[in-house]
């Protein structure tokens, strides 16, 4: 079945489409990558995202974003295939995650009930009827009414592709938050551990928008943080953060570290060359301090096999191995998986499954009570 997988994510760097054909079923099914790309937001429409991710807003704003996203990813699908030269209507179904502009797995209290709550826009009724193709969307909110925490789900994913019969593996993907996937050897779907770590690109792109008044969206190759020092004394601090001592299942995003985080750093009044210099290397220790803490006395750990845009980050790689003594760190396009591309991969599977009637959360990442179908079907 030829499925198209779109992901759009907290580093707002635009729309990522994967087009892939998957083949035969249960855990054996293979995944080719037929085609891929990234189509960048319209600078507005970053902008106006942001406004709307955890923070006051109007109903109307989010109400016509909403509408105009589903416009978007329709045109990048179609562009996509337009360039690779794949029919559309070659296409029999999408999987669309969706820009997520609020999360919350854990309950909280809220008009005297404990309430979780996710919430992605990008209105798949529009997606279906701009290309034709029936769409699964919306997938979050199924696991979070059987409680789980909504995320993470591409493990799924990786245990499909990544898991090894003598090799403990952790999948680390770096986009705007990080998250892992701990595969032990020889594992069966409830032996995985996963979770958010904390920052992914987050805090350090808003540090390097804010250092060149917004004429860098990232830290290009690292280059502004090989301009700064690390403040260990700030380094410390951060890494003193409850998140990162909560055990999973466990879930990241703007509410943890987005504006109101990036504020704080800002208010240390170090360079901005030092702050973006800590910031990307706590990314890195917060992945190894989620390693240590919660993976490493489960399970032994090879490799670490990262995706995401974080993988265009020398200094972060190099970081990585850095707080990781004896593990090979290696990217997914070591293993024929484009590591720009996963997330977007992940997503057209688990619309497969969803298409199938197959449950594809796993409760050991999420910690629902147990397996359910995902999403909802725009036809």
């Amino acid at each position: 079945m030829r499925v198209a997988g779109l992901m759009s994510g907290t580093s707002l760097d635009g729309i990522d489409v994967a087009i892939v054909e998957i083949s035969g079923r249960g855990w054996s099914k293979r995944v080719r990558t037929l085609a891929f790309r990234t189509v960048p937001y319209p600078e507005k429409v970053r902008q106006t995202i942001l406004s709307v991710s955890n923070a006051p807003t109007h109903t109307a704003i989010i109400s016509r974003l909403n509408f105009l996203l589903g416009e978007l990813y329709a045109q990048a699908l179609i562009e996509t295939t337009r360039r690779a030269r794949i029919p559309v209507d070659s296409i029999e179904l999408i999987g669309s995650h969706g820009q997520t502009i609020f999360h919350e797995g854990a309950p909280v209290p809220f008009l005297g009930r404990r309430i979780a709550s996710t919430l992605q826009i990008g209105e798949a009724a529009v997606l279906a009827e701009r290309t034709g193709i029936p769409v699964v969307a919306d997938f979050r909110p199924r696991d979070i009414a059987a409680g789980g925490r909504g995320a993470p789900l591409v493990p799924y994913v990786d245990y499909l592709l990544f898991r090894h019969r003598r090799r403990g593996r952790v999948l680390l993907n770096i986009g705007g938050i990080a998250n892992i996937t701990a595969i032990p050897p020889a594992a069966r779907p409830q032996d995985v551990i996963a979770f958010d770590t904390g920052p992914g690109n987050m805090v350090v792109d808003a540090l390097a928008q804010h250092h060149t008044k917004g004429r860098w969206k990232f830290d290009r190759d690292g280059r502004l943080a090989a301009r700064g020092r690390l403040n260990r004394e700030l380094l410390d601090r951060l890494l003193d953060d409850p998140y990162l001592r909560q055990p999973p299942p466990k879930s990241a995003g703007r509410e943890q570290y987005g504006r109101e985080f990036v504020g704080r750093l800002l208010e240390t009044g170090l360079p901005l060359p030092d702050l973006i210099a800590t910031a990307t290397a706590f990314t890195a220790a917060a992945v190894a301090v989620g390693i240590e803490r919660f993976v490493r006395p489960r399970m032994p750990v090879h490799e670490l096999i990262a995706s995401g845009g974080g993988v265009h980050n020398p200094r972060m790689m190099a970081q990585l191995t850095a707080f990781l003594p004896g593990v090979r760190v290696a990217q997914t396009g070591d293993f024929g998986v484009d590591p720009d591309a996963k997330e977007a991969i992940a997503f057209a599977v688990l619309a497969y499954e969803t298409w199938k009637r197959r449950p594809a959360n796993l409760p050991a990442a999420t910690g629902a009570r147990r397996p359910v179908v995902l999403g909802k079907i725009s036809w």
